[in-house]
């Protein structure tokens, strides 16, 4: 049976401000299970990014993809990055020592066994008892600034999440700019007045 969104299903929206959530998660980086709250990450950009399963296809070419961006993310000031799924924390662990493609994985594994983020973001699918594949970038401030959907078959881009992250974290730090189509780091932004109204490329700098 077809799983279909309303906007009502949709409980989290751009701006949104985030209420706190307890997280527990399996740390690869030194093999343990651990705590924290959402409030531990203001101040700093968080990536959540929910997947269907531990024991699926698609899934583990993500976290692959996700994975050889790991250095280039954790390079950038104040950003931290999570995956999530409902499967257990023992149930993140088997996979990456089983799954050749997940060798080396080094991002937090959030297991969301309640289900309390994935109904909160309004994508737990009811049928499988599955998060869907989304992805949420959050600011320092807990505010929801984007929001990624893909049906499960078709993977995600590692190279345009970090995109976004940089596109956000300039206009956060750049008031009054903005980043036009496809704009990578350090190219050029726009700066929108009245004034240039109707000549957009004339308010790129």
């Amino acid at each position: 049976m077809e799983t279909i969104h309303t906007n009502a299903d949709l409980c989290a929206k751009i701006e949104d401000i985030l209420p706190n959530f307890d997280l527990t998660f399996y740390n690869p980086l030194t093999d343990d299970v651990e705590k924290k709250s959402i409030k531990d990450f203001r101040g700093k950009w968080l990536v959540l990014f929910f997947y269907p399963a531990d024991f699926t296809f698609v899934c583990p070419t993500e976290l692959k993809d996700l994975n050889q961006k790991f250095d280039e993310i954790k390079q950038m000031e104040n950003v931290e990055t999570m995956v999530v799924s409902v499967d257990s924390v023992f149930s993140h662990k088997s996979r990456i020592e089983s799954e050749p493609l997940l060798q080396g994985f080094k991002f937090p594994m959030i297991s969301d066994r309640t289900t309390t983020l994935s109904k909160y973001f309004g994508i737990l699918n009811k049928d499988s008892g599955n998060a869907e594949r989304w992805t949420f970038i959050i600011s320092p401030e807990w505010i929801l600034k984007t929001i990624e959907i893909h049906t499960d078959p078709v993977w995600r881009s590692a190279k345009e999440l970090v995109r976004k992250l940089y596109a956000l974290k300039f206009v956060t730090e750049n008031k009054w700019h903005a980043c036009p189509a496809s704009w990578e780091n350090n190219m050029k932004t726009m700066q929108p007045t009245i004034k240039k109204a109707g000549n957009a490329g004339e308010t790129l700098s």
